[in-house]
C-alpha cells in the first residue's frame, strides 16, 4: 500500500512560500533525525535553490535518533554546497539559541539595523518547527499538537532589530516517490492517521527494528522470557508477541494487532524503545540505486521493438 498525504492547504501554503522565499536570506529546514532524507520535502530544495538561498538543516529530536547515524547524517549534509547542519533538541531553549549565529555564518552580509538578517523556518508536518519558534522567541506563539499540519499560515517575528524570521505551514509533496519514506513518515507521525492503516504501518516498522534494534526490542517487550528468537521472526509475529506479552486480547479471544500497532508506533514515537534512526546515508544511497535500477529495467522492457516470433 502506497502511503500518500497531501492536504488542500498545502498548496496555498507552497505558493505563499515561493512568493516569500525572494524575501529571505536563509532557508532553515527542519528535518526528523530518526529519518532526515524521507522527511526532506524536495519542493524545498527547488525553492531555494532557485532563489540561491543557502540553508541550514535542523536534525530536530536528536534525543531520540541513534548517535552514530545522526552524525553520519550530519557529515553528510555538511559536504553539501551553501548548507550547515546540525542536530538538535528543539524543546531546548539552549539550543535553539544556536540558531541565529548559524544562520548568520550562512548570510555574513545580513544582521545590522539597515540590513536585517531574514529567516524561514520550513519542513514536512509535526517536525517540531512551532516548538522551535517558541523556544526562539521565548513565548508561546505557535499553537503545537501532537498531530500534523497544526500551523496553517505564516507568520514573521522580530528576534531583535537585526534579525527577523518567518513560520510557515508545514508542507508534504504532491506525490511520496518511494514507498518506504511513506512508511517511515508515517511510522514517525508526519503523516494523517486518515491516510494510512496503523497495523500497515507497524509491521512496516517491526520488520526494520527487527533488523536493526533486535536488542532494543528485547530489552523492552522480554521476547527472550517468551522464548521468542528475534532472529526467526519478522514484523507480524513481533507484534503478536507484544500482544501476547501485554494480553492485549478482543472480545472474540483474537489478539488485539490494532491496539498492539498503536502500542509499538507510540512506543516508538517517544523513544521508549531505545535511541532509533530508521535510515542511514549508506542505507538511502542503496535504496534510491535499486531503485532506478528497477526504473531503468522497466524503461528497458517498456522500450524493447516488438519481435515476430514466427521472424
Amino acid at each position: 500500500m502506497a502511503i500518500q498525504w497531501y492536504p488542500g492547504h498545502m498548496t496555498s501554503a507552497r505558493k505563499k512560500a515561493e512568493e516569500t522565499m525572494e524575501f529571505i536570506d536563509v532557508v532553515i529546514e527542519v528535518l526528523d533525525a530518526r529519518l532526515p532524507a524521507a522527511s526532506h520535502n524536495p519542493m524545498i530544495d527547488e525553492m531555494r535553490l532557485f532563489r540561491q538561498r543557502p540553508n541550514l538543516k535542523i536534525l530536530n529530536k536528536a534525543d531520540l535518533a541513534d548517535p552514530t547515524t545522526t552524525q553520519a547524517w550530519l557529515n553528510h549534509f555538511n559536504a553539501q554546497p551553501n548548507t550547515k547542519a546540525v542536530a538538535l533538541q528543539c524543546k531546548k531553549p539552549g539550543d535553539a539559541k544556536k540558531i541565529p549565529s548559524l544562520c548568520r555564518q550562512l548570510a555574513p552580509h545580513r544582521g545590522t539595523h539597515l540590513k536585517p538578517l531574514r529567516m524561514m523556518i520550513m519542513g514536512i508536518p509535526n517536525v517540531g518547527k512551532s516548538t522551535l519558534m517558541n523556544a526562539l522567541l521565548n513565548r508561546r506563539i505557535a499553537k503545537v499538537g501532537d498531530e500534523p499540519a497544526v500551523t496553517k499560515s505564516q507568520q514573521r517575528f522580530d528576534l531583535d532589530p537585526t534579525m527577523n524570521i518567518t513560520d510557515t505551514p508545514g508542507m508534504m509533496w504532491p506525490k511520496i516517490k518511494h514507498e518506504s519514506d511513506g512508511f517511515m513518515l508515517a511510522a514517525s507521525h508526519a503523516i494523517g492517521r486518515n491516510a494510512v492503516i496503523d497495523e500497515d504501518v507497524a509491521t512496516f516498522l517491526a520488520d526494520l527494528l527487527l533488523l536493526h534494534y533486535p536488542d532494543l526490542l528485547n530489552n523492552r517487550y522480554k521476547l527472550d522470557a517468551m522464548q521468542q528468537d528475534v532472529k526467526t521472526m519478522d514484523g507480524v509475529d513481533l507484534l503478536e508477541a507484544i500482544a501476547k506479552r501485554r494480553g492485549y486480547k478482543r472480545p472474540d479471544g483474537y489478539w488485539d494487532m490494532e491496539r498492539t500497532a498503536m502500542v509499538l508506533l507510540t512506543e516508538y514515537r517517544h523513544g521508549t524503545i531505545g535511541r532509533i534512526s530508521l535510515e542511514t546515508p549508506l542505507s538511502r544511497a542503496t535504496m534510491l540505486t535499486n531503485h532506478q535500477s528497477v526504473a531503468d529495467a522497466q524503461t528497458e522492457t517498456a522500450t524493447a521493438p516488438l519481435i515476430d516470433p514466427e521472424v
